[in-house]
């Protein structure tokens, strides 16, 4: 184990004699790409016919192949999306209806060179997330670790998560299978080896990836994963359908695919955040994820989605796919400022937080003997990132270990400079420290306007640790076990050490996260 940070690598004896637009065929046909910044880049390649007209809200079918040579150096529109930190703004400029397409970034392109392949899923609370935003870029991460790294667009929303009559559930996920698929059968092409496939993703990503472990459609198709601050919102077939209900009568319409596959994507979208918006009227009926506005998430819907990820992996799902698993220490305080609350909450604003989003009748009075020093604002925050992030994510490797499974745990703990230190490690800080785009993207913010030396070998220690796994499966500290319970620590000095929430697991630690109920009411 090292903590040297790797300096970046040259490029190759065979990539200096690349040509500036390199050429690769898959099944669909050639592909001729871009030379950047020592790495061959391929955007824009579609895995999936485009999912609209008859194939509105279907799953995904394979692509037809093509005629020439297609041009692959520019992202695919991505699929319809909210409205929040302006995505439905950059989806209408980049407008068409192709949805379905992969990028591949690799320092060695051709057949021969069997590199690890390391596939990304972007987060977005499953209703945002395109893959040509600027922190998902995938050059860096792939240059300096000698990696091949995919990124890819998948439907969000009412088109990718909505339950809607006379369509598959989890579109979304079937979509991810189906990249994953394209990734098995094309990416020898690129350099890269389909029998060391990782997938990794972050926030809704890292859900994708716990619900891929427990997927029958995906088994076989990565044998690593790395999933960064789990959410634990699963949601049963029923409260799924009364959620879509809602969107859809927003349009005057019924949750079918028959009324809702004439309706524009953009306005469907606008449904979905209308009914976000203001779902806390409905909290009696569909319980915390009212009162914190996730409209979407995956069903159990016991086909696509048999059982939640904590269940299948208790079960053995995940026992043969080696797996990363963490979240960062402060990771609902960036929702918490956006939602305008951050240092304002009342000691009634924790109360509800506690009896709302803590496990069992007396949460709130085990967090606060749990926490004798805490405030409103601390307690708000503990039960809230529990609830959705942080427990989620260290009982799906709890799960993964009873099962006889291997799994490295993490947290990230450096408080990032940007925006005053206001943030701490919040949710997403971990984005830009993996790809090292700390200078582009919305998540920048948090690093602060010019990344400092600090953040830079942070980043540097993340990504090596990140295509190391990937590469053979170590990332440089010990497998969790519930005895030792040793996690990796991302901060300014890295070390390894007990698991430090030791309070709010043991809250925790009877909790299954079942797939979320209709209350009814």
């Amino acid at each position: 184990m090292t903590d040297t940070a790797p300096e970046p690598s040259e490029p190759s004896e065979s990539f200096a004699s690349m040509p500036s637009e390199p050429e690769v065929r898959v099944a669909g046909g050639a592909l001729r790409g871009s030379r950047e910044g020592g790495v061959a880049v391929f955007r824009g390649i579609p895995f999936a016919e485009p999912p609209v007209g008859p194939l509105r809200f279907a799953a995904p079918r394979p692509v037809r192949g093509w005629d020439g040579v297609l041009r692959a150096t520019a992202y695919g529109p991505p699929p319809p999306q909210g409205g929040h930190f302006g995505m439905d703004a950059l989806a209408r400029d980049t407008a068409g209806d192709d949805w379905l397409t992969v990028n591949v970034w690799s320092p060695e392109p051709g057949p021969g060179a069997a590199l690890p392949v390391m596939v990304w899923i972007q987060g977005g609370a499953y209703s945002i997330g395109m893959s040509g935003l600027p922190e998902y870029d995938g050059g860096r991460l792939s240059r300096d670790g000698g990696v091949v790294v995919v990124t890819f667009n998948y439907r969000v929303g009412l088109e990718g998560f909505g339950q809607i009559e006379g369509a598959p559930a989890d579109r979304g996920l079937l979509d991810q299978a189906a990249a994953l698929e394209w990734v098995r059968d094309n990416i020898r092409a690129f350099g890269g080896d389909p029998d060391r496939v990782t997938v990794f993703g972050q926030s809704a990503g890292a859900g994708s990836v716990a619900a891929l472990l427990a997927m029958p459609r995906a088994a076989g198709l990565f044998g690593r994963a790395v999933a960064q601050s789990v959410p634990g919102t699963f949601f049963s077939p029923e409260l799924a359908a009364d959620i879509a209900a809602a969107c859809a009568a927003e349009l005057g319409l019924a949750p079918t695919v028959g009324d809702l596959s004439q309706v524009d994507p953009v306005r469907l979208s606008a449904a979905g955040d209308a009914v976000g918006a203001k779902m806390d009227r409905w909290a009696d009926r569909w319980g915390p994820v009212g009162l914190r506005a996730i409209p979407f998430s995956p069903v159990v819907d016991g086909d696509v989605l048999p059982v939640t990820p904590w269940q299948a992996v208790a079960d053995g799902a995940g026992r043969g796919v080696d797996l990363i698993v963490g979240h960062t220490r402060d990771e609902t305080r960036l929702l918490t400022a956006l939602d305008g609350l951050l240092g304002q909450i009342t000691a009634e604003q924790a109360e509800t937080a506690l009896n709302v989003f803590g496990p069992g009748r007396h949460a709130a009075r085990r967090y606060r003997d749990a926490f004798p020093g805490a405030g409103p604002d601390e307690l708000y925050e503990l039960v809230g990132s529990d609830w959705l992030f942080r427990m989620p994510s260290l009982h799906l490797a709890l799960a993964q270990t009873a099962a006889g499974g291997r799994a490295h745990v993490y947290e990230l703990t450096w408080s990032a400079p940007g925006m005053g230190g206001a943030l701490g490690a919040c949710h997403g800080l971990d984005v830009p420290l993996v790809f090292g785009n700390l200078d582009r993207g919305q998540p920048a913010v948090l690093i602060g306007e010019s990344p400092s030396p600090e953040a830079e070998e942070l980043s540097a220690r993340m990504r090596a640790a990140w295509t190391a796994f990937a590469a053979h499966g170590d990332p440089g500290w010990p497998a969790y076990d519930d005895e030792q319970r040793l996690v990796r620590l991302f901060d300014t000095r890295p070390a390894v050490a007990t698991y430090p929430e030791e309070a709010s697991r043991l809250i925790w630690q009877d909790h299954t996260f079942p797939a979320l109920p209709l209350l009814g009411g």
